[in-house]
């Protein structure tokens, strides 16, 4: 495998990233983008409604999403967004999340983690290591104290004191043990599970202390994964794969989903329906716990990234920022 530091953030940027399930690394910026050190605050945005977003999360009416260059941005009603007052890091930020109104975790490039107490208006450093390729690809806490965060060739690291300090944990076996991790959820039933790379689902049933490598069928990256309300769990990655789980994540079967474009993020509506959301303005639905997709394709192509719900409406997020 190539050093992929950027893996994902390339992927989302080129179009064209479906084509091959190895993604060289490239700029985040456009054109002659301007040169920014990790080390110092977030850069500043002028506009915030067109900064590249890459992950975001929702506790209540309180939106915080995370992007490139240390920026995050907030909204209580999911249509204007600020940016947060203080974040100690300029790093690419890839990961999100709000374990109520006040506390969150972040993370990203340079293995950076960051935490809030006051629902996201002001971060602190949590842990990094700049010059280290190990970038936090997701985190997930099913506590405001326990938690763990993962990331490129099966690492990954554990706290149990609120990212007071943080344990080097390793996922996987002989067999499957350098694959990258993606994205970490939780089931409905306490299990944990990264999408990973070559089409691969970890699964642990004791909180992340030991974990079993589970193939999917496919051989291309698995960028998301969500619980439904049903128990039912989904993942999606690279060409338009789709895997449904309903057994908590023992065995998966292909979902067709009518596109070959990468798929980044999931969520689901109050109504119990299903968006997801791909690279080259895919939106695709499900109103039967994701058994079939119903694709729609936006206008304008925007480079999707990820999607909540926001009231009955989806969310959308991308590399022009939130989308109406």
């Amino acid at each position: 495998m190539k050093p992929l530091t950027l893996l994902l953030t390339a992927s989302l940027i080129a179009s064209s990233a479906h084509a091959a399930d190895t993604v060289t690394a490239v700029s985040t910026d456009h054109a002659t983008p301007p040169r920014w050190s990790t080390l110092g605050p977030s850069a500043r945005v002028d506009k915030v409604a067109s900064a590249p977003i890459l992950a975001a999360t929702k506790a209540g009416n309180r939106t915080v999403a995370v992007g490139d260059h240390g920026v995050i941005l907030l909204s209580d009603d999911g249509v204007h967004f600020r940016q947060a007052k203080t974040v100690p890091y300029r790093s690419l930020l890839t990961t999100v999340q709000l374990v109520d109104a006040q506390r969150g975790y972040a993370g990203g490039h340079d293995g950076v983690l960051l935490g809030t107490k006051d629902g996201g208006e002001t971060w602190v450093l949590l842990r990094s290591t700049p010059g280290v390729e190990k970038p936090v690809m997701s985190l997930h806490f099913d506590s405001a104290e326990h938690g763990f965060a993962v990331g490129l060739y099966g690492w990954a690291v554990e706290t149990s004191d609120g990212g007071k300090t943080w344990t080097d944990v390793h996922v996987g076996d002989d067999k499957n043990g350098d694959r990258h991790l993606f994205h970490l959820f939780i089931s409905l039933k306490g299990t944990w599970l990264i999408a990973g790379e070559q089409g691969t689902v970890f699964r642990s049933a004791d909180s992340g202390k030991t974990w079993q490598g589970l193939n999917t069928g496919d051989q291309g990256s698995l960028w998301n994964g969500l619980a439904l309300t049903d128990g039912t769990l989904l993942v999606c990655g690279m060409r338009g794969h789709i895997y449904r789980s309903t057994d908590d994540g023992l065995t998966w079967q292909a979902v067709a989903s009518d596109t070959t474009q990468s798929l980044t993020g999931i969520a689901q509506m109050p109504d119990g329906s299903i968006v997801i959301v791909g690279l080259d303005g895919g939106v695709l639905s499900s109103k039967d716990h994701g058994a079939t997709f119903t694709l729609a394709q936006r206008e304008q192509g925007e480079p999707l990234t990820d999607v909540l719900a926001n009231g009955a409406k989806p969310l959308l997020f991308s590399m022009i920022g939130p989308l109406p």
